[in-house]
Formats: C-alpha cells, structure tokens, sequence
C-alpha cells in the first residue's frame, strides 16, 4: 500500500503546529481533511502519532520519532519539485500574511490576480504575528504599530477596533450600556492585552472593572469567539466589516479604540532584481491601499 505524499505534508505541518485547524488553514483544507488524513497514515502505520484532546493534540513518541525521520525528507522534496517547477515553468512569489487578513481580504482577490497574471505563482503562508514571519518570504504583509523595517515598506490602511458581540448578547446588553463590561467576558487579542483599558481610558468609562478577559492568540479567534457568545470583543475595522454586513457581529459600542496600527506591505528583495515582485507589489497596494 502506497503512502500518500499528502498524507505526510498534513502530518509534518500537524506536528509542528499541534493543530490540525491551523495545519488546514495552511493547507488550504479543512480540520476534518487533515484528521483524516492523519488517520489513514496512522492505520497504515499501525500505530498512534498523535494524543487527542478535547481542545489540543500532542505527539505521541512514536509520532516525534516519525517526524524527526520524515519531516527532512519531504522539506527536500517540496524544495525540489518547487526549484524544478521554477526552472521549467511559472515564477513563484512567497508571500507572508497574517490569517485574518489573508480570510478577510486576500483571499476573495485571488480570482481576480490568476486572470490578471496566469505566469506567476503565489505561495501563501499564513501567520498569526508578525514575529512569525518566514525569512524565506518575498514579501510579506504585517500589522505593526508603526513602520516595520524592510527592503520597501508600504503603508496599506490603518485599523481601528470596536466593541462587537453576536446579536443575542447585544439583545440582552445594549440597554445596559457601560454596566455590560462588568458583567460579560471581555475578548481580545493577546498582542494587545490592554486593550480594553485604553479603550475604557479613552472613552472615559469610569470605574472600569472587567469580570473577565479572555485573550487569543489570533484575531480569528478573537472574531469568532465573539460570534459564538462567548463575550463582547474588540474586533479590527475596517477588515472586519464583512462580520458585520453579514450581521455575525453586531457594534455593541459605536466608540472606538484608535491606535498606530497599520498593516504595511514589506518587499525583503530589491524591487528592481524582479519584475513580477514589482508586479504583485502594485496589485496589492491597488487593491488594499488606503
């Protein structure tokens, strides 16, 4: 029985992540794909790779061993199929965003890029911060709170973030004004974790008093948590406001937190040494600049 190459991609991507919901993300398949996947290479091995947890899975030591072993292996033959596809056919750019922009706004745009350009191909990695950012990328799309370094920097738009909450939540609190905050979970991104005290501050909401804080580490996580329930979130605009047209999430507060936050568009290779880096740097500030 022959081991499907895929199978060992979702496993080696699996294990470095310990998350099968990320490893589909990067995959571009779903959670379930990539369980199965995993499963089926498991039943043909014959033994467990991963612990499954409710809410996390972890390798077991058979699994580590098997990724110590394979994981070179196909990082060699990945980079070899992509150097002989390079050489032989379309010119391949790297690009390096973060998830939220890259469902948000990125994504839906890439029809229009393959018409546009069939002779140049895209590699996408997602990230959830900035500092995870591959050094193998040609460019790379990131939020920071004032210009990053770089090759080229351009500046795309700037954010701004808003109270949000599903609207059962926002039935049961909008009355309540301000009292809601000390009686529901506050929801925000980890790279931010004051940020609900600065917009308290700025605000000037006294006596400002959180029941709880919840932080996540991706703004993904943020967003959905908030349109699950979970609590009231303060959610980045204008990128999110298809949660919004979509009612998924409702404005809880029409005050706003307003920061240096910016995504900027990074080129790490002189513009000049390639003409379809120039070609995808102009296609996305066309299409995202501010």
């Amino acid at each position: 029985m022959q081991t499907p190459i895929r199978g060992l991609r979702s496993f080696c991507i699996a294990a470095k992540c310990l998350s099968f919901k990320h490893a589909a993300s990067q995959l571009f398949l779903t959670p379930s794909a990539v369980s199965h996947q995993i499963k089926q290479l498991e039943d043909q091995l014959g033994t467990q790779l991963f612990k499954r947890q409710t809410r996390s899975i972890e390798l077991t030591s058979a699994g580590k061993q098997f990724y110590n072993s394979v994981y070179p292996i196909i990082t060699n033959l990945e980079q070899t199929i992509a150097d002989f596809t390079n050489s032989q056919q379309n010119k391949t750019i790297t690009i390096s965003l973060p998830e939220f922009f890259a469902s948000e706004l990125f994504v839906p745009k890439l029809s229009e890029w393959a018409e546009l350009n069939p002779d140049i191909n895209l590699q996408l990695e997602t990230v959830k911060s900035a500092s995870q950012t591959p050094a193998t990328a040609d460019l790379s799309i990131v939020l920071a709170n004032g210009k990053p370094n770089g090759s080229v920097v351009h500046e795309l738009f700037p954010i701004r973030y808003v109270p949000a909450c599903n609207k059962k939540l926002y039935r049961k609190w909008a009355a309540h004004g301000e009292d809601a905050l000390s009686s529901v979970p506050l929801i925000l991104h980890q790279a931010r974790p004051w940020s609900w005290h600065q917009w308290a501050d700025k605000n000037d909401v006294p006596n400002f008093d959180p029941k709880q804080i919840i932080q996540f580490d991706s703004m993904f996580g943020v967003a959905r948590a908030a349109q699950q329930g979970m609590g009231i979130a303060l959610v980045p605009m204008p990128i999110s406001k298809a949660w919004f047209s979509e009612q998924l999430l409702v404005k809880l507060f029409d005050r706003e937190l307003v920061t240096n936050d910016k995504y900027f568009l990074i080129q790490h290779e002189h513009i000049e040494s390639a003409d379809e880096l120039t070609t995808f740097a102009n296609w996305v500030k066309d299409n995202f600049a501010d």
